[in-house]
């Protein structure tokens, strides 16, 4: 594993790896499985909830997490993430899948106790989910435009080999078509924008030193290391 700081990330637009596009927008969904918005002891939602993270947040396959000093509690929230092909406007539902390019895995890390206190305050996200690398992307494929699959791709995550949290696409409360076309609706989407889908139940602490290991099967995997800022 190779320690990234930033000052060794002088060029924050990046190839998306096994795509032609450099990574633009990353739009994440929240609250995205009702098992995971339960143990977190938040409201099911009744539509997407969307926040964006910095492009400088993205760290890639055999690279580190790094936890950062304002924070004591980061967790890993695994994800199927998808990267959009083709410029969209208030794309239909039925037509969403069209847009979609490459999946692939990630894994969303959360500065807990800092998005906690924000959500005291009815303050944004922004800082607890967007430090550098905290953003993980794996190997994308290319999706063959077959919509069945979108509602049936199973990932999961395992920390020092054990695994932690377990998912499959048919349990989203909102679809990857039903996202692609609600952020539509909000955002012109682009080539090169990166989708983060939710998260299924499981999150947790991480400490320096631990290996991480998520798998998109037939898809992605995505191994990080976790250290700390000396």
């Amino acid at each position: 594993m190779v320690l990234r700081s930033p000052k060794d990330r002088p060029n924050l637009i990046k190839n998306i790896p096994g795509t032609n596009f450099f990574a633009q927008n990353i739009f994440c969904i929240g609250r995205n499985y009702a098992e995971h918005a339960k143990e977190l002891n938040n409201p099911i939602p009744t539509s997407p909830v969307v926040f964006i993270k910095p492009n400088s947040s993205l760290c890639f396959d055999g690279e580190n997490l790094i936890l950062p000093t304002q924070s004591n509690r980061v967790d890993h929230e695994v994800e199927i993430v998808l990267v959009i092909g083709k410029k969209g406007k208030n794309i239909l539902v039925p037509n969403a899948h069209e847009y979609i390019s490459h999946l692939g895995i990630g894994l969303d890390f959360t500065a807990r106790d800092l998005q906690d206190k924000a959500k005291d305050k009815s303050l944004p996200w922004s800082i607890a989910k967007g430090f550098d690398t905290f953003a993980g992307i794996g190997h994308f494929q290319v999706f063959d435009g077959n919509v069945l699959q979108l509602s049936n791709l199973q990932f999961h995550l395992a920390v020092n080999g054990e695994i932690k949290q377990k998912g499959n696409s048919q349990n989203m409360l909102f679809s990857i078509p039903q996202i692609v076309s609600y952020l539509s609706t909000i955002f012109t989407l682009s080539p090169g924008d990166i989708i983060f889908t939710g998260t299924p139940e499981g999150v947790g602490v991480l400490k320096k030193g631990d290996s991480l290991e998520a798998v998109l099967e037939g898809y992605s995997t995505l191994s990080l290391g976790v250290v700390s800022v000396e």
